[in-house]
């Protein structure tokens, strides 16, 4: 992910939640304890996405982790789950994958 440095975001006062207006969903909400990634990236989901945002993020990032079988630990895989967690949180949203078939619930 990305080694830039920014100033740290300042916390939520001890026993309150952070609160954000998320981005994603629309409303003010719940913002994650502390930015999830280093860097500006990490700043701006700390800033501006919900816990609840967050979440449905990783759910959505494990399916593509899967489905192109990315290594996020080659710098090409950290840059595609990059490029796709802005699509789904700032942008017109993450596709799915072509070949995509969600499992039928029974």
């Amino acid at each position: 992910m990305s080694d830039e440095k920014s100033p740290a975001p300042a916390p939520a006062p001890a026993g309150e939640p952070h609160m954000v207006d998320c981005v994603k969903l629309g409303r003010r909400m719940e913002g994650l304890p502390k930015p999830p990634l280093k860097g500006d990236f990490g700043k701006r989901v700390y800033e501006s996405v919900s816990k609840e945002a967050w979440r449905m993020w990783l759910d959505h990032s494990k399916m593509l982790v899967n489905e192109f079988r990315l290594d996020l630990m080659s710098e090409n895989g950290q840059r595609v789950w990059i490029t796709e967690a802005e699509k789904f949180l700032f942008g017109e949203g993450s596709a799915l994958p072509p070949e995509f078939k969600p499992q039928e619930v029974k």
